[in-house]
């Protein structure tokens, strides 16, 4: 069978397993300290299927949202797993009142960091090098270095490399069913740990994008730089999540894959390559989002 050109699935890696996301579904699946896969999938309903998802821009907003909130929850249900808290048979409960806010201060404090730390090791530049717009250039760079940075400092530790390994499973796997082939080890091992749809290409073409949009709003003065690239975010993630759903639907033309080398690249930074026990999560989380999806659309 030939490469599917319409992509549904994508995932994200957590404590020893992989969550799995379908068009109206998600499953988590994880292996426990006793070697047993266990896993949980559920129907999905409310923003998380809302028209939303089909308005260009407004939606790749929706989608980090609706993502930030499945993977909140899924992390959580995994780390109970593993630390023996749960035994995997229990859905995870919805955020509350708590999360919500825990979730709020914790986007905050990244957007600071990522958007207005660089404004402020900058701004103090355009007097020294006679303009404003060399500074913004630099600002730009120091953003993009903080991200690989950031990447780079976190996969030193051995945990987070077994996540990384996993963040590869669930690429391959995603990778042997757009190709249409059967999921099984050896089938989903034979493809690459870089997908051009992962959430490591988002952050890097926000970075990029982030670049671009923040030349139009001008320099001056200080406060406006920091507000501008407050009110400017939901823009930038819009226009990042269309480029890379554009790149992910015509992976296939060489120019495309050309402009998408440096998120491929960055890749090799948040993936290692899995062992066969963690490919065969990668898949079982594959298995039980298409069923249950299966399910609805029969019930449907």
């Amino acid at each position: 069978m030939g490469e599917r050109t319409a992509p549904t699935y994508g995932g994200q890696a957590v404590v020893e397993g992989v969550m799995m996301r379908g068009p109206n579904a998600v499953a988590v699946a994880v292996r426990r300290s006793d070697g047993v896969i266990v896993s949980y999938s559920e129907q999905l309903s409310g923003m998380f299927t809302s028209r939303l998802r089909a308005v260009p821009l407004i939606r790749g907003v929706a989608v980090l949202v609706e993502s930030l909130t499945i993977g909140v929850r899924a992390l959580g249900w995994a780390s109970s797993v593993t630390e023996g808290d749960s035994d995997g048979h229990q859905k995870p409960e919805r955020l509350g009142l708590a999360g919500w806010i825990g979730l709020f201060f914790t986007l905050s404090a990244a957007s600071a960091a990522f958007f207005l730390g660089p404004v402020l090791a900058t701004f103090w530049l355009d007097d020294t090098l006679g303009s404003a717009w060399w500074s913004l250039l630099i600002e730009s760079v120091l953003r993009l270095g903080v991200l690989i940075s950031y990447v780079w400092l976190i996969g030193q530790s051995e945990e987070i490399q077994r996540i990384f390994q996993y963040h590869a499973a669930e690429h391959q796997t995603i990778h042997a069913y757009e190709q249409g082939l059967e999921l099984s080890v050896p089938a989903v091992r034979r493809h690459p740990r870089e997908h051009p749809r992962c959430g490591t290409s988002f952050l890097l073409t926000v970075a990029v994008v982030s670049a671009l949009v923040f030349i139009f709003v001008g320099t001056e003065p200080l406060w406006w730089r920091f507000g501008s690239r407050l009110l400017l975010i939901p823009l930038v993630a819009g226009i990042s999540y269309e480029t890379i759903r554009f790149g992910g639907l015509h992976n296939r033309w060489p120019i495309v894959r050309g402009l998408f080398t440096a998120n491929l690249l960055l890749q090799r930074l948040t993936t290692r390559a899995p062992d066969d026990e963690q490919i065969q999560v990668a898949i079982e989380a594959f298995r039980q989002v298409q069923t249950i999806e299966s399910e609805a659309n029969l019930n449907g």
